[in-house]
């Protein structure tokens, strides 16, 4: 069965750094468009930013632009957001995504 794993949320300061992974399985990798949604308290899950299965078409949220980069390894069956100049406004449950399959979220939190 399909399975979106993901990881490396936590707690870090406005300007800090943290690296989101999304380990898959249950399906053909190589071939699938992924994504990475969030969802604050109280509003709606939004897309975040989303790249091919080969990783030649990538797209990025507005309020992401410039500071966030998602990727891929096809090797290793994992989807990646990296994301810099972290902002309180990016505090949120992430998920990872695949057609209608989501994973279980890992809280990011930017806080002084």
């Amino acid at each position: 069965q399909v399975q979106l794993v993901e990881s490396g949320g936590g707690l870090v300061q406005p300007g800090g750094s943290l690296k989101l992974s999304c380990a898959a399985s249950g399906f053909t990798f190589r071939s699938a468009g992924m994504d990475w949604y969030r969802q604050a308290p109280g509003t709606e899950r939004e897309l975040v930013a989303g790249i091919s299965s080969g990783g030649g078409t990538i797209k990025y949220a507005d309020f992401v632009k410039g500071r966030f980069t998602i990727s891929r390894d096809n090797n290793k069956n994992t989807v990646y957001l990296q994301m810099n100049s972290l902002k309180p406004e990016d505090t949120a449950v992430y998920y990872c995504h695949y057609q209608r399959y989501w994973g279980q979220g890992t809280q990011v939190t930017v806080s002084s």
